[in-house]
């Protein structure tokens, strides 16, 4: 069973930051993948975890992993999803759903 986390913000000045974290829920949402979103502007500890896991002091919400295994960003998420492999990004492997739906 994967345990699909999403670093994200409820409170974002940026129209773009909104879009894209409404887009990747979205998307999970539409694969009935079940995840949990992890509030950065909420806790500083969280923000920190974030960003080490991460690796970058500079990420931007959202981020996306698969229990403590990062996944990627919006960027490598938007890739996936138009390349019709967001279960490959997600790191998940499940038997009998497929990885084509038509996502817009």
């Amino acid at each position: 069973m994967s345990s699909i986390k999403v670093y994200y913000t409820s409170v974002s000045g940026s129209r773009e930051v909104k879009q894209r974290q409404e887009e990747v829920t979205r998307i999970l949402d539409i694969y009935k993948i079940k995840y949990e979103l992890i509030d950065i502007s909420l806790s500083l500890k969280a923000l920190q975890e974030m960003k080490m896991k991460v690796s970058s002091p500079q990420a931007l919400p959202p981020q996306i992993f698969n229990g403590q295994e990062y996944c990627g960003d919006f960027e490598m998420f938007h890739k996936a999803k138009e390349n019709k492999e967001i279960l490959k990004f997600l790191k998940i492997e499940q038997m009998g759903i497929s990885d084509t739906k038509d996502v817009y």
